[in-house]
C-alpha cells in the first residue's frame, strides 16, 4: 500500500479496502502457503458477502500483489489466482440520458462538477482522464485534449467543440497547480460523488452513475448518425464489438446502408440499359467500389 498503491494508484483506497477483505480471510499465512485452491475458497465465501463484480476486484488486487512480490524478490513462486477464474460480468449495461434530461441534470450541476459534466458528455472522457487532465493537455488553439495516459495506454487526441472550450476557459487556474480539476491543496479532485448525485437528486435521475455520461455521450452520437467507427476511435476502444452496444440507437442505419447500396447499382442498371455500355466483370466491380 505504501510503497506501490498509494504513489501509483488512483483509486488506492479501493485498493485499501480490498486488502483488509484480503487479510481478513487470509490471515497470517505466508505467501507460499496460499494456493489457487484456498483462493478458490476465498471467492466462494466472499460472494455470498458482495456482488461477483466486487469479488473480481478483490481477486485483482490479490492476483496484482503476488505479481509485486515477484517483481519485488519476495516471492519466487507462481501466482495462485492466475488459474482462478473470474467472475462473469454483465458489461453491457448502458444507461444513458434523453435530451430533456441532460439539460436538466446541467441544470443543476454546481461548481466544478458543471465543467466536469459538459466535458464528459461532450468527449466521452472517463472520470479518471478528466480529474487526471492537465493544463498543458489542452490545444486551445487547436481545439485537441492530448490524452497521454488511458485506461488501454493508448494515447488519444480528442477534439474539442465549443461547450467544452468554454467550461474550461472558465475553469479557475490554481496558481500552484498544473492540474485543472483540483482542490485547494493543488492535487486532483478525488472525490465528486456528493455533489454528483446532489445533481442528480434535484434533476429526479436515478439509477444513473457518472460512467453513463460516457454513455449519453456515445449514444448520442449514434442517434444523430455518426458511424460506429468514429463513436469507437472516440471512446478509445479496441475492437468495434465494445462500440456495438450502442447500434440499436440507431434504427435506420441499416435502411440506410441498403439504400446507398440502392442508389448506386441504379446508376450501373441504367449504364447497362444501353446494350453497347454494358460494363464488364471489372467495370462493375470498379463501378461498385466508387
Amino acid at each position: 500500500m505504501e510503497i506501490y498503491s498509494k504513489p501509483n494508484v488512483r483509486s488506492w483506497k479501493s485498493d485499501l479496502y480490498n486488502f483488509n477483505c484480503i487479510k481478513s480471510f487470509f490471515g497470517e499465512l505466508y505467501l507460499n502457503e496460499i494456493t489457487s485452491l484456498l483462493v478458490e475458497k476465498f471467492k466462494i465465501e466472499r460472494v455470498k458477502e458482495v456482488k461477483p463484480t466486487t469479488v473480481n476486484r478483490a481477486l485483482a488486487r490479490l492476483k496484482s500483489i503476488f505479481n509485486k512480490a515477484i517483481d519485488w524478490g519476495k516471492f519466487n513462486g507462481i501466482n495462485p489466482v492466475r488459474s482462478v477464474k473470474f467472475f462473469l460480468e454483465d458489461n453491457q449495461r448502458t444507461r444513458y440520458l434523453e435530451k430533456e434530461e441532460i439539460a436538466k441534470f446541467l441544470k443543476y450541476c454546481a461548481g466544478n462538477i458543471k465543467p466536469v459534466a459538459v466535458v464528459a458528455l461532450n468527449t466521452g472522457m472517463r472520470k479518471s482522464e478528466i480529474l487526471n487532465l492537465k493544463w498543458h493537455d489542452i490545444d486551445f488553439k487547436g481545439d485537441i485534449i492530448y490524452l497521454l495516459k488511458t485506461k488501454n495506454n493508448n494515447k488519444r487526441e480528442i477534439p474539442m467543440n465549443d461547450a467544452v472550450k468554454t467550461a474550461l476557459i472558465k475553469v479557475k487556474r490554481h496558481p500552484e497547480s498544473q492540474y485543472i480539476f483540483c482542490g485547494k491543496n493543488g492535487k486532483p479532485m478525488q472525490n465528486i460523488r456528493k455533489s454528483f448525485f446532489t445533481a442528480l437528486k434535484k434533476a429526479g435521475i436515478i439509477n444513473f452513475r457518472f460512467h453513463d455520461l460516457r454513455h449519453t455521450f456515445a449514444s448520442q452520437l449514434v442517434t444523430f448518425g455518426v458511424d460506429l467507427n468514429t463513436v469507437r476511435e472516440l471512446l478509445g476502444h479496441k475492437s468495434l464489438e465494445m462500440t456495438l452496444r450502442y447500434s440499436h440507437l440507431s434504427p435506420d442505419h441499416k435502411k440506410r446502408a441498403v439504400d446507398i447500396l440502392g442508389k448506386r447499382m441504379d446508376t450501373i442498371w441504367t449504364l447497362g440499359a444501353n446494350e453497347e455500355r454494358v460494363p464488364k466483370d471489372i467495370e462493375l466491380v470498379t463501378a461498385l467500389n466508387t
